[in-house]
């Protein structure tokens, strides 16, 4: 039984087996994670996550854990490594968090949410961003972004959470046929019942989060971590007052919404006005 355990186990990534390392050295210094976050000018709550592998530890973050933690460079020497990433700079923490993450709620205004992408409509939003990128380039953007999809494979885990702008049904993307297609995997999604989906109709008018994208995520063993994402930036939350505002303007976004059974109904005629556009006249 123990084998068979051992064989459904993933492997740890790098960042997670650092983090065990840290709590590790943290526990036989005798120091709380409160206690270090003060040595190294952090919260708490932020050396729990990256001892729990959900936030990765930064080069001159390493250096000051060394001095603190005695372990003579081990984390400078260790987190180069553990730190390599294929998303940009400013995604890449939230990316590693997302696939640790137990719970995901996401707001997206105009688009369909990067989880939820098909290879089609993902290359036509990258060929947009980067008009001038080889097709090797977009490829290797395409796969990043269906490799994060994969998490969804899971029959429970994550906890997917979406609600998305009607605009993200209007915006012709790739056109029809493109379109068609994404919003056919997106109700297959939901018909499965692997993802809540919630649509704020255009004719809502103003809402919480007219500022934004906002992904709020949560963690079996690591406090909760809230991302709001701009054109090529981003910014990684986890001071508790800041995720209960955020988590706030979910809710209330959430609320301006329609209901589930309600947007899949808008999500599927949008689908089929799609699919009769790809139909010879």
């Amino acid at each position: 039984m123990a084998e068979a355990r051992k064989k459904k186990d993933p492997p740890l990534s790098p960042r997670a087996i650092i983090g065990a390392e840290l709590r590790h050295a943290r526990e036989k210094k005798g120091v709380s994670q409160e206690a270090l976050g003060e040595l190294v000018f952090v919260s708490g709550s932020y050396i729990g996550q990256m001892e729990a592998g959900t936030r990765r530890i930064r080069p001159e973050m390493a250096v000051q854990l060394d001095e603190a933690l005695g372990t003579n460079g081990f984390f400078e020497r260790n987190c180069k490594a553990a730190n390599k990433s294929k998303y940009p700079d400013h995604f890449a923490e939230a990316a590693e968090a997302e696939a640790e993450a137990t719970g995901i709620k996401q707001f997206e205004p105009s688009l369909i949410p990067g989880l939820l992408q098909t290879p089609a409509y993902a290359a036509e939003l990258f060929r947009a961003y980067q008009p001038t990128a080889s097709d090797e380039e977009i490829n290797e953007l395409v796969d990043g972004r269906m490799a994060r999809g994969r998490l969804l494979d899971d029959p429970t885990k994550p906890l997917l959470w979406v609600v998305m702008g009607e605009a993200a049904l209007r915006l012709r993307v790739g056109g029809p046929a493109v379109m068609a297609e994404a919003l056919q995997h997106l109700v297959a999604l939901v018909r499965r019942h692997r993802v809540i989906v919630q649509v704020i109709p255009l004719a809502a008018g103003a809402h919480a989060s007219l500022g934004g994208p906002l992904k709020l995520m949560t963690f079996e063993d690591a406090p909760p971590l809230a991302y709001m994402q701009g054109h090529g930036s981003g910014r990684l939350e986890d001071d508790p007052a800041t995720v209960a505002r955020h988590t706030l303007t979910y809710d209330l976004v959430s609320a301006a919404a329609l209901a589930p059974r309600e947007s899949l109904a808008l999500i599927e005629s949008a689908m089929e006005e799609y699919a009769r556009e790809t139909q010879p006249s």
